[in-house]
């Protein structure tokens, strides 16, 4: 294939937008592992009524040959990053690709033109469409679904991207835990150590009827937690809200902690149980028969997805971390869910990692983050 046999259109209507949202169902075709998205989640994720479009603006383009999607890739410009991290750098997400060197530079390169004219200096990704949602490139473990609001990805996509001269920015860790290979009362004593050491250290689960109040403190917790870290952006109310709204249907209490100091609320932990396990076989679509799987496959589920974990900068290193990963661990295995991924955890992080490794987590995927000059 040459660049003459093909062209690139942006999207520009709502046509487009689905032909966009559904061209991952020809990258995938026939792989066991990948987990289709809802369609009616991605539709809302591009709309102009969705919390992240009201501080950002995504510029969506297709590479077409005869009428066919050979490629996808979204140039994305996040105000709040610009602000809070106080540099001109722009994103590139929702990448997907046949196998094609010329496909994939064709969009990166208009995608980098476009980023280049509204002043940026600089991309990184892929981010779909911030480091507050699915972001980065899986590079090893491809034999494995992805869990809850992981990314998937073919294993040729590292060598698009490092062909096109993007250099690695930044690495994600999933680490995996199994109650099979963890000696519980290794754990209990771990606990009891950090509990004796720390006596003004107490863990409580969620409470759902002041659920909205719960949120306000997570909220508060996790902007503190994160704001030194790479890539951080605050969360607005609404992204939060939003977010909340799609996963309180599926939030078991037990399973979402919150540690406090004395009264003071200083860390939490959500965690969900794995419901791609359940998406994987919805193909991206909710209806009766969707609710009916969705209902059959939910008590099948086995696996948990610790997904978010904050300790306030002052409250780190004593001991937080460690207690809300075991108390995720111990409600798991209580609800059904022996299994669990801790993700995702920045390169950087020791602190995180060391703390999961202590209770015998295994890191056992990476995604990566890539980025050039522009």
């Amino acid at each position: 294939m040459t660049t003459q046999d093909f062209y690139l259109e942006e999207v520009r209507n709502r046509q487009d937008l689905l032909a966009f949202i559904r061209f991952p169902w020809k990258i995938y075709k026939g792989n066991p592992y990948w987990v289709p998205p809802l369609i009616k989640d991605h539709l809302s994720k591009f709309s102009p009524d969705h919390p992240f479009s009201r501080h950002a603006e995504m510029f969506l383009l297709l590479a077409k040959k005869k009428g066919q999607i050979l490629g996808r890739i979204a140039g994305i410009i996040d105000r709040h990053y610009l602000e809070f991290q106080e540099e001109s750098t722009g994103f590139f997400g929702f990448f997907e690709s046949i196998e094609d060197h010329e496909v994939a530079r064709a969009l990166l390169s208009r995608v980098c033109d476009w980023l280049r004219g509204r002043g940026m200096t600089k991309v990184i990704g892929p981010m779909n469409p911030s480091t507050n949602d699915e972001c980065g490139l899986l590079i090893d473990g491809f034999d494995i679904s992805p869990c809850l609001m992981m990314p998937y990805n073919p294993p040729y996509y590292a060598a698009l991207f490092e062909t096109l001269g993007l250099k690695k920015v930044m690495d994600l860790y999933a680490y995996w835990l199994d109650a099979n290979f963890l000696p519980a009362d290794r754990l209990m004593r771990i606990s009891q150590r950090l509990q004796k050491r720390e006596p003004q250290l107490k863990i409580r689960s969620l409470d759902l009827r002041h659920f909205d109040k719960e949120l306000r403190i997570i909220k508060d917790i996790y902007n503190n937690a994160w704001s030194k870290n790479w890539g951080f952006v605050p969360m607005t109310e609404e992204e939060l809200d939003s977010l909340a709204k799609t996963l309180k249907p599926l939030v078991i209490p037990e399973l979402v902690s919150i540690a406090t100091w004395g009264e003071e609320p200083v860390a939490f932990c959500v965690s969900l149980r794995d419901y791609n396990q359940v998406l994987k076989h919805l193909n991206g679509r909710l209806g009766l028969l969707g609710l009916l799987k969705f209902l059959y496959y939910s008590r099948k589920i086995r696996t948990l997805r610790v997904m978010l974990l904050g300790v306030k900068q002052a409250f780190q290193k004593r001991g937080a971390e460690v207690l809300l990963y075991l108390e995720a661990f111990r409600q798991g295995v209580k609800n059904g869910c022996p299994q669990a991924e801790c993700s995702w955890i920045l390169e950087n992080n020791l602190l995180m990692q060391r703390g999961l490794e202590g209770i015998g987590g295994k890191r056992y995927k990476t995604y990566r983050i890539y980025g050039m000059p522009l």
